[in-house]
């Protein structure tokens, strides 16, 4: 009893509290890599700040899988104790994200759960992704000493708790009271003030993290929505460029697109320098394949394109996606401006060649002899059934309507296509 006892204490201590200062990080928006290396950076200043606590100040719909788990191994390795403040909602990952603190208070009428795993379509996971989310779930509410059934009926729409209003076929979203009913809260706290109070911290500094600007933009270019959004505008523009003579507004566009996709996942840590050096090595092929033909060259460049964006990615089926996207909104942006717009816009007068060499213009592709229609000659070879006539002392190379005809035979011509002269001979009647 004595060391059961005292391993306790060494694990209620396990949380150092060194300083009088607590650090209050938001979780805002849409759950995704870019937050990811936010709060991992600020989890790593409380750390240097010596804080007793660290506050999530949360309000999320939810958003990425693998963005929360990142999140949740950076809360639950930290030996500062955290505290999750759910200030409005926390939803699918938000609330699986509030489930991995050590303490949970919540604004009065706040919401926590549906937890569901869900593709980028809106429709369920499969089961292999939707059991690791399960498995995530249960572990973060009994490692906090929270009862699993109430995480598990979060995301498993099978689990039935009709008491707290979550019948079959529908998942657990607890309000404030719930939440304190159930202890998967410890108060309410109508403002951060207030929860401060509670905690005994009324007195303490409060360090704000706040977003950075470059993690501003990181976690705008991350977002699921946004990335084969530049990823089509960097095709057309790239696209449009290749049929322009010189570097005009559309290769900046596609450039500059590209360069903010790298820009944003190297913030957001997703990338590293070897998928700027691929991106560069395909580039680099590609207008290798303009001085050296065969397609080799290419067709390399284009796979090391390819690959670079899945390296930065960080999500190869988001990615795959974003990139199937890019490539439909590509060719339908460069069908409709070429074929609708393009006889409207001077723009596309230097991207398509527009004239014609037709009869009206000048231009014959071959001489038509319709004056010869019917005149009579000699052949001057054996027609067999081509060869070489006489006709108004000019020779002409004409052709059969199949037969052969003798050198020297008289003959008629009975049909003229463009150029050629087809002929027939003249049977002489006795």
């Amino acid at each position: 009893m004595g060391f059961s006892l005292c391993l306790l204490g060494v694990q209620q201590s396990s949380k150092a509290q060194p300083q009088n200062n607590v650090t209050v990080i938001p979780i805002e928006e849409t759950v995704e890599k870019g937050l990811s290396q936010f709060i991992q950076r600020s989890i790593q200043q409380a750390e240097e700040a010596q804080s007793s606590h660290i506050i999530f100040n949360i309000n999320t719909p939810g958003g990425a899988v693998d963005a929360a788990m990142e999140i949740a191994d950076a809360m639950n390795s930290t030996e500062i104790s955290t505290v999750a403040f759910i200030n409005r909602r926390a939803l699918s990952a938000g609330a699986y994200l509030a489930l991995n603190a050590d303490e949970i208070y919540m604004v009065p009428g706040a919401k926590m759960g549906t937890a569901a795993v869900v593709d980028l379509e809106g429709n369920a996971a499969d089961q292999k992704a939707n059991s690791l989310w399960l498995a995530e779930m249960k572990d973060s509410a009994e490692r906090h000493g929270r009862d699993p059934q109430y995480a598990l009926a979060m995301a498993d729409p099978n689990i039935d708790l009709p008491e707290l209003g979550a019948g079959e076929g529908s998942l657990l979203t607890l309000t404030s009271d719930q939440a304190l009913e159930i202890g998967y809260a410890e108060g309410e706290a109508s403002t951060l003030e207030e929860l401060l109070s509670q905690l005994n911290l009324a007195d303490a500094e409060i360090n704000s993290m706040e977003v950075s600007f470059a993690e501003q933009i990181a976690r705008f270019i991350t977002h699921p929505v946004v990335v084969p959004i530049l990823l089509s505008i960097g095709s057309i523009g790239l696209v449009v460029e290749l049929y322009s003579p010189g570097f005009g507004v559309a290769g900046f566009m596609g450039a500059a697109s590209l360069f903010l996709f790298f820009y944003g996942h190297l913030v957001a840590g997703l990338a590293g320098m070897e998928s700027l050096i691929l991106f560069g090595i395909g580039i680099l092929l590609i207008i290798g394949e303009f001085f050296i033909a065969g397609g080799i060259l290419g067709a390399f460049g284009f796979a090391a394109v390819i690959a670079s964006l899945f390296f930065a990615s960080g999500n190869i089926l988001h990615m795959g996606i974003s990139l199937l996207i890019a490539a439909a909104v590509a060719a339908a942006a460069s069908i409709l401006l070429v074929k609708v717009f393009g006889k409207r816009m001077k723009f596309f007068k230097r991207i398509v060649l527009r004239d014609r060499t037709d009869t009206k213009s000048g231009y014959i592709s071959s001489k038509t002899r319709s004056e010869l229609m019917g005149k009579s000659g000699v052949a001057l070879t054996t027609l067999r059934p081509s060869g070489t006539a006489l006709i108004d002392d000019e020779r002409l190379d004409v052709v059969t309507e199949g037969g052969y005809i003798l050198k020297g035979q008289e003959l008629k011509i009975v049909k003229v296509e463009g150029s050629r002269i087809i002929v027939r001979e003249i049977i002489q009647q006795t």
